[in-house]
């Protein structure tokens, strides 16, 4: 936000330089981005009054005039602007002064001769004291501009313009008012406000007003102005103000709003009375009803916007921008200022949805002073009153106490302020700064402590906690008053090693060739859509989305993976693969949210890079591998398990839950064709773990056995199984009956086909027996052989093959 000093000045002005100021400001958390000049530095231009013109005797474009500037005599300046006119009064340069220049040098004016005449200075347009251009030729100065007065002075070009960044929790300080109101508190001053008169009626007229949204709008005033002089400009005081705040200038009527926005923060705005149809309604939007801006866009309404509206259809949209239909022009003489407070949470994210900025919305959206609107409603009446001599009627006042903010009390208990800020600060000096920013405060005793009882007042809604009173006193007491001291850290000897662990596992995908992606935790609700399963849980949207596309919380990283490999293969990138840990969010309310730390695999294309010999495509067993690389190395391969999922985005087919003792810790497999078609991608392998259980069998303490010194006994087994047994619930039969001395086994060996029976298929198995005491009898291998061999045939029909 950008703010004139001078007008800062006006309302309070202490006795320091511009940086100090900007130092004030930014200790107190008030970030000064930039100090601007409104001028280049320039000087030995004074207001000067054109006593007499006559043409040049030698060129037909230069004139010779006489000039007053209060000195022995006038100046003769030899001038070519096509404005020069006796009596007009415009800045003159004398000689010795020195004019800005693009490259920063500067120029001096000497006495020279034009064609043969002296000039004794020069005769300036706006441009050339670095002022924009109006029009063609002199600046023209008003007939009252004091002759002789330095012009810097006069037009107030030593004044410099401030860039304050606005913290989102202080919209107090959007105005004038607001950042002068800070610079009193830290300096101790009172400030001077202008005089805000309540007007007397002059006309017996109102405007009807009906609020249906009352959350949204619980204070809407509407007073008519009627009469207005448009005959008259905006005063250059006003214009002056407005256009070193960075604002345009449009005409009398919107500049006093705009004025009033800056100086107090309350946004206003103007309706051309005479084309408002019946009663004014305050009411949320019809789902697909459109409304022309000011800007002459033309948008359509979805239903949840509050409006404006009257008999014939939308006003404007409320807090953020007017409609065309009722916008003032300069033949505009009646109007109707409204003045109101609307919610917060009814303006939010509005503007950004049809790519709108304005200042109204940004206040709004930040929060304003629900008490504000009645001040600023007369400040603007008594400007338009006194300066274009408009004449009001009534206010009209709906309002709804029990729906605006409540300023709730917050108890600050004395030893809590030195406990945080880490000095003693006298009760005194406490309730001395908690009084000057607006708090009212009482001092109890409870349970012999000292504790102050505050009320923030309007303006300050950021304030509801102690610790929100603590950050006040400590920033207008002075943070570079506070002495820098190590604080005293407890040594606490555990040790959270989430991070290693977690660090470890990326290190793993990194080896088998995956690449982190790093993304926001919101999505695209279409992918949402799209990876739907009632599985996955409710999908929370968000209030006030960043942008479209980022609209819901994720319920999987894949939500935010799978954009990243759609970029990638509209780039011709073939094979790609990435990881990524995060958040997955479950819940469709903030109370209901889940929050599950989480890692993701996304993968498409070959198994190897590009390469001269054989590749081929991934396969669920190449997945498969990659997930396991994720599982620690001391984590018992009986402990793991896979059953199908049934996840509906996932190939039936394809894909697996992976179990840990019997409880599910994640998924993998192929994304469903249509899945893929609808995403315009590939063939795509995909896979998410909960971290927790993984990391939780990372950091298991392992007991830690000598190996054996005695020989392991091998022996194979062939069977003839059905196809539909799977290997797992073979291997599971195996290691019950094989016993505490079987140490392994593994599947060396699948057939199916003409030398099976139809629907059987032969798998072979290898097992390996040991034991830690002693060389193993070929009747102890034997028996427990005929042990898993039994429960092969018991529990799964198996035939052992021939050969």
């Amino acid at each position: 936000m950008k703010i004139s000093e001078q007008w800062l000045r006006e309302w309070v002005n202490p006795n320091n330089d511009t940086q100090a100021l900007a130092d004030q400001l930014t200790m107190a958390g008030l970030e000064i981005d930039d100090i601007e000049a409104v001028a280049a530095d320039f000087s030995g231009v004074v207001v000067g009054e054109v006593i007499s013109v006559e043409q040049h005797p030698d060129a037909d474009k230069l004139r010779v005039t006489q000039v007053n500037i209060n000195s022995d005599a006038p100046l003769q300046i030899v001038c070519g602007a096509p404005n020069v006119r006796v009596g007009m009064r415009a800045p003159v340069a004398t000689i010795g002064a020195k004019l800005p220049t693009a490259d920063g040098q500067g120029f001096k004016i000497k006495k020279s001769k034009l064609r043969g005449v002296e000039s004794q200075g020069m005769l300036c347009g706006a441009s050339e004291i670095d002022l924009p251009d109006v029009v063609d030729g002199l600046l023209e100065l008003p007939d009252d501009a004091p002759i002789g007065t330095d012009i810097r002075e006069y037009l107030g070009l030593d004044n410099k313009i401030l860039d304050i960044s606005i913290t989102p929790n202080r919209g107090d300080c959007f105005s004038v008012r607001g950042i002068a109101r800070e610079i009193g508190v830290i300096n101790g001053l009172p400030i001077t406000a202008p005089e805000v008169t309540a007007q007397a009626d002059e006309v017996q007229a109102s405007q009807a007003v009906t609020v249906e949204a009352t959350e949204a709008c619980p204070r809407y005033l509407a007073q008519p102005v009627l009469e207005i002089d448009r005959s008259i400009e905006t005063p250059d005081w006003m214009q002056k103000s407005l256009l070193q705040s960075g604002q345009r200038l449009h005409n009398f009527l919107v500049d006093v709003t705009n004025y009033v926005l800056l100086e107090l923060g309350q946004p206003l705005h103007a309706f051309d009375a005479d084309k408002i149809v019946g009663d004014i309604q305050v009411r949320m939007a019809k789902a697909g009803e459109q409304l022309e801006l000011l800007n002459e866009q033309t948008v359509t309404l979805t239903g949840d916007e509050l409006v404006i509206a009257d008999d014939q259809g939308i006003l404007a949209l409320a807090g953020i921008m007017g409609g065309m239909r009722s916008s003032v022009s300069d033949s505009t003489t009646n109007i109707v200022l409204e003045s109101a407070f609307f919610d917060q949470l009814a303006i939010a994210g509005r503007a950004r949805r049809f790519g709108l900025h304005t200042d109204a919305s940004q206040r709004f959206e930040r929060g304003v002073d629900f008490e504000l609107p009645l001040t600023a409603l007369r400040r603007a009446v008594n400007l338009i009153s006194s300066i274009a001599h408009g004449k009001a009627g009534q206010i009209t006042v709906i309002e709804h106490s029990d729906k605006l903010p409540k300023r709730a009390p917050v108890q600050l208990p004395f030893n809590k302020v030195a406990e945080v800020i880490g000095i003693e600060i006298e009760k005194q000096r406490i309730i001395d700064i908690l009084t000057q920013l607006e708090i009212d405060v009482e001092v109890s005793e409870q349970d012999g402590s000292t504790v102050f009882n505050c009320l923030p007042p309007s303006h300050r809604f950021d304030i509801e906690i102690k610790e929100d009173l603590i950050e006040e006193i400590a920033r207008i007491y002075g943070y570079d008053n506070i002495p820098s001291t190590l604080p005293k850290l407890g040594v606490d000897m555990r040790y959270d090693d989430t991070a290693d662990l977690t660090h470890r596992l990326k290190l793993a995908m990194v080896d088998a060739g995956y690449m982190e992606a790093i993304s926001f935790s919101f999505s695209d609700e279409k992918i949402e859509n799209i990876l739907d399963d009632v599985n996955l849980g409710n999908l929370l949207a968000l209030a006030n989305p960043i942008s479209s596309d980022l609209a819901v919380m994720r319920r999987t990283l894949l939500s935010s993976l799978i954009p990243c490999v759609q970029y990638n293969l509209n780039r011709q990138q073939p094979r790609v693969r990435f990881f990524e840990t995060g958040l997955s969010f479950v819940g469709a309310t903030i109370d209901e949210l889940v929050q599950t730390p989480s890692l993701a695999i996304v993968a498409t294309g070959d198994v190897y890079p590009e390469q001269a010999h054989s590749n081929r495509a991934m396969d669920f067993f190449d997945l498969k591998h990659d997930v396991e690389q994720l599982l620690p190395a001391t984590l018992d391969e009986s402990r793991i398990s896979y059953q199908r999922s049934e996840l509906a985005f996932l190939h039936p087919g394809q894909s697996a839950e992976l179990l840990i003792d019997g409880e599910v810790v994640g998924w993998l497999g192929q994304l469903h064709p249509s899945v893929a078609q609808k995403l315009d991608l590939p063939s795509t392998w995909v896979a998410q773990l909960a971290l927790a259980p993984i990391l939780g069998q990372a950091r298991a303490v392992q007991s830690i056995t000598s190996p054996s010194k005695f020989p392991q006994v091998r022996r194979d087994i062939a069977l003839l199984v059905d196809a539909e047994v799977s290997r797992q619930a073979l291997s599971q039969s195996i290691r019950q009956a094989g016993g505490a001395l079987l140490q392994q086994h593994w599947l060396f060996d699948v057939y199916q086909g003409e030398h099976t029976p139809q629907g059987m298929r032969s798998v072979a198995f290898a097992l390996v027996w040991q034991d830690p005491a002693q060389t193993l009898s070929d009747d102890v291998v034997n028996d427990a052989m005929q042990k898993v061999i039994a429960a092969l045939q018991t529990e799964h029909g198996a035939q052992l093959r021939d050969s």
